[in-house]
């Protein structure tokens, strides 16, 4: 899928048009321009009407730490922090006008507040899961670009739509899975998209798991903290510290566990060395264990098998599967016909044979797109207008892959899968399980 188009001709020409005008201009032309220091704003910096700017929805740890990231960048700047808990985001905003020395960064309690905002170019969103969907969408028809984190979406029906508004309105975006952007996830996805070991037949996805504990009682809501904004489209349920800031993740209300969390890691790894990341399984089957009761309930063990229809992948004529468990190494195993590579955090590259790590690949060879670092090539994309390294078709597939599982699992069978049309032929009780209601006044 092209996932950018040009300007159409007559288009309003905000400060975003004029960023992507910019960047089509400064392409053709090639006389060199000497330009005084002082032009370039404080410190070298690029002029301020020259900066992309950028405003941080959900500023909690991962958050904080994208944000910390991009004020990095001297062609950037942060002008903006979005988040329901007062303390993170004074936090956030005290950390940006510290680096930048005055007090321009503005901070938002509401979303829609800051989306309102001119001055802005990109958004940068790292939210609890049932939270995604809802601002992407909300900033994608702003014409904004985004730096979104994985997962994508909290069902497979709001990653469908994430997708269509991306698409619909030309924005950039960038998927926080970070690991493309790293050396040796590349020299692996490169190795068995090459056919160096082979027909690959499967594909082992080592994921985390999550855990249970037991029910908790209501606690007084902490000052600062708007919680019925953090439940947002989420059913009602009383507070307790052990239900927010990051043990959401554990809970089914608000994300799909540690199997949905990291798919969009290591299992986007595997479509990307498959060639799969436009399409799915056509089978899922598998089993989960999930707590009998207790405040965290997604699933503390689990093994799934996904097959990939023959053609599905061009390393693999016959078929594949690609198998999900947390009883695997963490990290992604590709297994063919003439050898085996896996890779992990931690820049290990393992392959068989083992003379693969040092392959040095021809000019005729598959080559991916190559990234040094994530945030650099947002940045770079959003002048260029040119595909980042994790688009968001790739993302939405990679999740799709966690909540087929999920889906599998809950329903305690095998499901079947249309991957071109995205549907469930024929079985109305898998096709409920694509969407989740909302809590009002929240929908997409």
């Amino acid at each position: 899928m092209n996932e950018t188009k040009t300007i159409p001709a007559g288009a309003r020409l905000g400060r975003r048009d004029f960023l992507r005008r910019t960047a089509m201009t400064s392409a053709v032309v090639a006389a060199p321009m000497i330009i005084p220091a002082t032009a370039l704003g404080k410190g070298g910096r690029p002029a301020p009407s020259n900066r992309i700017t950028m405003g941080c929805i959900g500023v909690g740890s991962q958050g904080t730490g994208n944000m910390k990231g991009f004020l990095n960048f001297p062609e950037a700047q942060v002008i903006a922090v979005c988040d329901v808990d007062r303390e993170r985001r004074e936090n956030a905003r005290n950390i940006v006008n510290q680096k930048y020395g005055d007090d321009s960064c503005t901070g938002y309690h509401d979303f829609r507040e800051l989306l309102e905002r001119k001055d802005l170019d990109t958004i940068a969103l790292a939210l609890p899961d049932h939270w995604h969907s809802i601002p992407s969408i909300a900033a994608a028809r702003k014409g904004f670009d985004i730096y979104g984190e994985k997962p994508l979406a909290l069902t497979l029906n709001e990653g469908k739509a994430i997708v269509e508004a991306v698409q619909r309105y030309n924005i950039v975006w960038q998927t926080g899975s970070w690991q493309r952007s790293q050396a040796h996830f590349l020299q692996a996805a490169e190795l068995v998209r090459n056919g160096m070991i082979g027909e690959v037949h499967t594909v082992k996805v080592g994921l985390p798991t999550g855990r249970p504990i037991e029910t908790q009682k209501e606690e007084p809501i902490p000052d600062g903290f708007d919680y019925d904004f953090w439940l947002g489209p989420a059913p009602e349920a009383p507070y307790t510290k052990m239900r927010c800031h990051w043990n959401w993740r554990w809970i089914l209300d608000y994300s799909g566990g540690q199997l949905t969390d990291w798919i969009g890691h290591h299992g986007d790894i595997g479509n990307w060395g498959m060639g799969t990341e436009h399409t799915g399984p056509v089978a899922i089957e598998g089993k989960g264990v999930f707590p009998d009761d207790g405040l965290w309930n997604a699933s503390t063990s689990y093994l799934i098998e996904c097959t990939f229809a023959p053609g599905a992948s061009p390393v693999a004529p016959k078929g594949f599967k690609m198998i999900l468990s947390n009883l695997f190494p963490m990290g992604t195993r590709f297994e063919g016909t003439k050898g085996m590579v896996f890779c992990d955090r931690g820049d290990r590259l393992t392959t068989e044979p083992a003379n693969l790590k040092t392959h040095q690949f021809g000019a005729d060879a598959i080559r991916l797109k190559k990234s040094d670092n994530h945030a650099r090539d947002f940045f770079d994309c959003v002048r260029s207008r040119e595909q980042t390294v994790a688009p968001v078709v790739p993302a939405h597939r990679a999740i799709s892959l966690g909540l087929l599982a999920n889906i599998s699992m809950q329903l305690e069978r095998k499901i079947v899968w249309d991957p071109v049309t995205e549907t469930f032929p024929n079985d109305d009780e898998a096709t409920r399980k694509m969407q989740r209601a909302m809590r009002s006044p929240w929908h997409i």
